[in-house]
């Protein structure tokens, strides 16, 4: 999942920008870029980097089908064989005041769009801190795709207020641990289980 692409800032910025204090937790996916960005993969394949919406059940569950076993594993840190519909639903319909969520998918004016990525976060109103997931389905990682999505994720952290954005990765899965370094994330053990590697990155 690690990825090349040219970013507007430098990673620094990540690590020392503070959220704005005058904003707390409000709706989910409202900042940046609410209604999507249009891009293009290497192959030419028109894509949207946006919020998640309630009606994306079946896209989602399309990508699901998709995904490799392995990538499955790396991403829910179990195997999980389909996407049933009561789960797909529970990840498209948010709780506007604790979580977000940004997808890879096909244009609107596609007739079946398809989701290729999502990264989300969930917010604890009680620490100030958000836990955070992320994938990319293989067929468009290495192409800046996993750091725009991040990308978003961390903005709209920090737009709600929240401190510190945090997850835990499996400890092979190199290219996500690769990717959170680039962006400053600092790495720690997980003590009750050492297959997997908390990454915090404080806002």
């Amino acid at each position: 999942m690690k990825t090349s692409a040219s970013r507007t800032e430098p990673m620094s910025t990540y690590r020392s920008r503070r959220p704005p204090e005058r904003l707390r937790f409000g709706a989910a996916n409202d900042a940046p870029v609410p209604n999507g960005e249009l891009l293009a993969s290497r192959d030419g394949t028109p894509l949207l980097i946006r919020p998640i919406h309630t009606d994306d059940v079946a896209a989602l569950q399309r990508g699901f089908s998709r995904l490799q076993p392995e990538e499955v594993r790396m991403r829910f840190l179990h195997t999980l064989t389909e996407l049933p519909d009561q789960l797909a639903q529970r990840l498209c319909r948010l709780d506007p005041e604790q979580e977000l969520a940004y997808v890879l998918v096909d244009p609107a004016e596609s007739a079946e769009p398809e989701i290729y990525g999502v990264a989300r976060a969930y917010i604890d109103p009680n620490t100030d801190g958000a836990e955070f997931a992320l994938i990319v389905q293989r067929r468009f990682t290495g192409q800046g795709f996993g750091s725009l999505l991040l990308n978003r994720v961390i903005d709209a952290c920090r737009v709600r207020g929240v401190q510190e954005i945090w997850g835990d990765v499996l400890t092979e899965n190199h290219a996500m641990l690769d990717l959170c370094d680039e962006f400053g994330f600092r790495r720690e053990s997980v003590f009750h289980d050492a297959s997997l590697t908390r990454v915090r990155l404080h806002l």
